[in-house]
């Protein structure tokens, strides 16, 4: 038997073991699966958590009034540098408007503007959070909680009301710390 005949006996011992056999009709090609970046959710949940933790909400409407001048200074800020930023001669170089914010997002807006101008260099900034003239019952919630918040933050060195036209006990300037120079 020549090579060529056992091939054609092996096919039909297949064929026979197989049975009857049906093409099946399909035009799609399945695309391979890109591999996504792992999404490191953890890492971002300790994140937020922690900037959260940062700043409590240990605050009583009642301790600010709507037209009370806010201040505030590390200790060793020169006293000359503070009543230059008093007058507003300093020059805003960023701004962060709260106005309609809830208090939630408005903390958040905060941590990520200081965290943003200070990593730009930005020394002052304003922070606008209102006089709450349109919250329930009149009273400044944001404005006093603003006040908490940026005593809380190393990055602050001083804070006062901004003068009339820039916003009045309406704004804030926030006088923020140099970030250190790196090494060359």
């Amino acid at each position: 038997m020549s090579e060529h005949d056992k091939d054609k006996t092996g096919n039909s011992l297949f064929r026979q073991a197989i049975g009857e056999i049906r093409e099946l009709k399909q035009d799609k090609v399945t695309p391979k699966n890109k591999k996504r970046r792992p999404i490191p959710h953890q890492s971002l949940q300790d994140q937020k958590a922690v900037m959260q933790s940062l700043l409590s909400d240990s605050y009583d409407p009642a301790e600010v009034e709507t037209g009370e001048e806010l201040l505030f200074i590390r200790p060793g800020l020169p006293a000359n540098t503070l009543r230059k930023f008093r007058r507003g001669q300093f020059m805003i170089e960023a701004e962060l408007d709260l106005h309609g914010r809830i208090v939630a997002e408005a903390r958040e807006l905060i941590n990520e503007f200081l965290h943003n101008a200070r990593f730009q260099g930005r020394r002052c900034v304003r922070i606008i959070h209102g006089k709450g003239l349109s919250s329930e019952g009149k009273l400044p919630i944001l404005k006093g909680k603003v006040n908490t918040w940026l005593r809380q933050k190393d990055e602050v060195m001083a804070f006062c009301s901004a003068r009339r036209n820039d916003g009045g006990t309406g704004a804030v300037y926030v006088l923020l710390k140099r970030l250190p120079l790196s090494p060359k």
